[in-house]
């Protein structure tokens, strides 16, 4: 039995044992002293009844509360109570009331901080799975200059096959600067993760998760790429097909757009890596980490983040870089694996329920994701000790075993 069953069960037999007395103690620490005489004194409502309540029994007789507002906030501390006692999956026995259903799923950001979120148990940096995520995400970024190569070898001829009709394009017209801006503000974004990820607790955790997440996005552009070539989206481009020679020139071509980050700001200049855009993927994941990994109450840098998001995406088709279908799936399919991921890391019932099926299908993510066990929390520290303690342990964790002397 583990340390937290052990504290669960000890925590469930003591609300368990109250008395009435102690029931009419929570219930005036919680700020419902008119209620008091009447659980304790009239109907004597020990720590098991109190578990069992539910929004029924508080508003038909014999109780029967009258005031609405007591009603929601007594039923929301008894089941925080049940929740700590109980465990998460608890809920108001009575299964029935939605508004008791809504209590936990609402938007309400206290009932969210303090009920439904549960945070993992399970956080150990696991600095090996991190750096087996970072392998992954360096060899896509490879697979992808590459692919980026082949590609401009088969640019379709802009005299034969003009620029695709684009609502878009065809009505916002073309900003010369625009491309490098976006860059400009993917570069600001990217400064602020990093200094997030330097102060956060679990920084290893959320590398780990970003560096999968965006080595499977660039993948699946890879192949998009490979499998269709769209014509040059604007003829200021002048996007022409050219041919590397044999299979050195292509490395050597792929190792450069690899080093300059396939940005137009480090001197790169690639042709029909069209669908999607991979610019559109880094500033849209950067903001989906930045809003995820803060505190709430940091709503002005999460507006900020949105705002720089929504500008990126504009000046890049401003630019004519992209045709609109790029961006908008490029937005899409970041968002969607992005919520997908953390839906499902965040709750461990969707883990366990399919584990087969989630093993084939997200092999990555079952593997980066066994131990983890609900939200990661936001804490942040400052990094230089523990960041040493946890190399420390991880190469300690990594010696091989000295055979046992007889």
């Amino acid at each position: 039995m583990t340390m937290t069953t052990r504290s669960k069960k000890k925590t469930g037999e003591s609300v368990k044992s109250w008395s009435c007395e102690n029931v009419k103690e929570w219930l005036i620490n919680k700020g419902f002293p008119q209620y008091a005489k009447t659980f304790c004194d009239t109907h004597k409502i020990d720590g098991q009844v109190l578990l069992s309540l539910t929004e029924r029994d508080l508003k038909q007789p014999p109780l029967q509360l009258s005031v609405l507002g007591d009603i929601k906030k007594l039923l929301f501390h008894i089941n925080a109570l049940r929740i700590e006692v109980l465990g998460p999956e608890s809920q108001d026995p009575s299964n029935s009331d939605s508004s008791n259903e809504e209590l936990f799923t609402g938007t309400q950001d206290f009932i969210t901080q303090k009920v439904s979120i549960h945070h993992s148990h399970y956080l150990d940096s696991e600095i090996w799975k991190t750096v087996l995520s970072f392998i992954y995400v360096f060899t896509v970024f490879l697979v992808t200059a590459f692919i980026m190569v082949i590609v401009h070898e088969r640019v379709p001829d802009v005299e034969k096959y003009p620029p695709l009709p684009d609502i878009f394009l065809d009505n916002v017209p073309f900003i010369p600067w625009a491309f490098h801006a976006a860059e400009m503000i993917g570069m600001g974004l990217g400064a602020v993760w990093i200094t997030i990820l330097f102060f956060h607790k679990h920084r290893f955790i959320l590398m780990r998760r970003m560096f999968s997440l965006l080595g499977t996005l660039f993948l699946l552009r890879s192949v998009c790429m490979l499998i269709t070539s769209l014509s040059v989206p604007s003829k200021h481009l002048a996007c022409e097909k050219k041919t590397y020679g044999d299979i050195w020139a292509k490395l050597g071509r792929a190792f450069e757009i690899w080093s300059g980050l396939g940005m137009t700001s480090t001197g790169v200049r690639t042709c029909g890596d069209y669908m999607f855009s991979g610019h559109t993927v880094i500033l849209t994941m950067l903001n989906f980490f930045i809003t995820e990994y803060t505190p709430r109450k940091l709503y002005y840098l999460h507006t900020c983040s949105w705002m720089a998001n929504m500008f990126g995406v504009f000046l890049i088709l401003a630019a004519h870089e992209h045709y609109s279908i790029d961006v908008f799936i490029a937005f899409y399919l970041t968002s969607r694996l992005f919520l997908y991921y953390h839906t499902l890391a965040n709750n461990r019932s969707l883990m366990e329920r399919d584990k087969g099926r989630r093993r084939f299908w997200f092999p990555l993510f079952s593997f980066f994701e066994s131990k983890c066990d609900g939200v990661v929390p936001n804490e942040f520290e400052w990094p230089v000790p523990r960041m040493i303690e946890e190399i420390k342990n991880s190469l300690g964790s990594a010696q091989p075993l000295k055979p046992k002397t007889k």
